[in-house]
C-alpha cells in the first residue's frame, strides 16, 4: 500500500531527480528506491558500528586471550 505524501525538495535536486526519473519509471519510484537504500545502508552502518562499540569495550580482553594463545605455540 503506498501513502501520498508531500515534501519539500531544492529546485537542483528535482532537476537530478528529474533527468533520471524515466529510468525509473517516475519521480516517485526514484525518491523510494533512493529511500529504501540509504535505510538499507544505515541500518548497515548502525549495526556495524554497535559491532565496533562491542569489539572496543573487549578489545583488551581479548588481546590477553590471544597473546596467551601464541604463547603456547612453539618457536619456528
Amino acid at each position: 500500500m503506498k501513502i501520498k505524501t508531500s515534501i519539500t525538495i531544492s529546485e537542483e535536486i528535482i532537476q537530478q531527480i528529474d533527468a533520471l526519473a524515466g529510468q525509473f519509471g517516475n519521480r516517485s519510484n526514484l525518491i523510494e528506491k533512493a529511500i529504501r537504500e540509504f535505510l538499507v545502508a544505515e541500518s548497515s552502518r548502525r549495526r556495524d558500528l554497535k559491532d565496533m562499540d562491542i569489539l572496543n569495550r573487549r578489545a583488551e580482553k581479548m588481546n590477553k586471550e590471544g597473546v596467551d594463545v601464541l604463547s603456547y605455540q612453539a618457536d619456528v
